[in-house]
């Protein structure tokens, strides 16, 4: 039983995650970055959390597979965040 309810979770999160980010205009995905490192952020650590309970090999690849997607998630923010924040530097 607990198995169906964590994957149902898991499910639902993917499905929300999914609409979320399609919804959100291109215009406003740069600027809401720096929102989302920090929500990456706190998915890391639920990952890292995940990973390191060994409840059964099935939740620990899955905290592993969430740990490398977050991890990617947050570099690319942080690489998204800098390239936009040099568009606005002064040329000298």
């Amino acid at each position: 039983m607990e198995f169906v309810v964590a994957l149902t979770l898991f499910v639902l999160a993917i499905f929300l995650g999914f609409e979320l980010i399609t919804k959100v205009p291109p215009t406003l995905h740069t600027p809401l970055m720096s929102g989302s490192n920090a929500i990456s952020g706190i998915t890391l650590v639920g990952a890292l959390l995940a990973a390191g309970t060994g409840f059964s090999p099935l939740v620990t690849w899955l905290g592993v597979a969430a740990v490398a997607l977050a991890t990617i998630n947050v570099v690319g923010g942080f690489l998204v965040t800098h390239r936009m924040l040099g568009m606005f530097r002064r040329k000298g």
